[in-house]
């Protein structure tokens, strides 16, 4: 009669280390995807006397603040306005839409001292030298408990702000959309008009 063989037991001992270095080498060597967005920071104060640093800096910020109530307030040195709800954000109500105070905060139009100060730049042909706010600055800030549905409705507001004042540029400067010009028109445009939106980390500022 024949015997049986036995099978010989398999030495697991090793397999966490070998799992572990497994792991290890996956994430050494994987590419992971990360979302970029625009490097928005604030700019350096200017190298002056400290009373005039605080006075420049204070006419080239506008803060929009959304507070734990998702209400948003945008408050520049001319004033603040307070916005209860997405459709105020647009409009309703008699608001003034926050794209369009975003907008006169940029062009600064009146030449106020109460808004971004304007200096003189080459854009090149067909632009040519045109008065800017090369300093302005929109501080987005948002309480830790503001909701992101708020938060997306303020970003595209802001954002609209700028897609308006290229669009329009474009007409200006180039009389087609902004969406039809070269590359290098586009440039141009985006030089004229940059987006310079600072995002602070969230905080409890709770509904003050």
């Amino acid at each position: 009669m024949a015997s049986k063989r036995k099978v010989p037991a398999l030495n697991a001992n090793s397999m966490a280390d070998i799992s572990f270095l497994l792991l290890t080498f996956f994430l050494l060597v994987s590419n992971m995807d990360v979302d970029s967005g625009l490097a928005r920071r604030l700019p350096p104060p200017p190298q002056t006397e400290e009373q005039t640093s605080v006075d420049v800096q204070r006419r080239n910020l506008l803060v929009v603040l959304v507070n734990a109530q998702n209400e948003t307030m945008a408050q520049s040195q001319q004033g603040s306005e307070w916005y209860s709800s997405a459709e105020e954000l647009r409009g309703s109500g008699g608001k003034v839409p926050l794209k369009d105070k975003v907008k006169e905060f940029v062009l600064n139009l009146s030449n106020s001292s109460e808004l971004p100060e304007l200096t003189e730049e080459d854009f090149g042909p067909p632009i040519g030298i045109v008065p800017v706010t090369d300093q302005h600055v929109i501080s987005i800030q948002n309480d830790a408990t503001t909701s992101y549905k708020t938060y997306i409705a303020v970003q595209n507001e802001v954002v609209r702000a700028y897609n308006e004042l290229r669009d329009e540029g474009a007409r200006k400067y180039f009389n087609t959309s902004y969406e039809e010009l070269t590359e290098d028109q586009k440039r141009q445009i985006n030089d004229l008009y940059p987006q310079r939106i600072s995002e602070a980390e969230p905080k409890n500022y709770g509904g003050q």
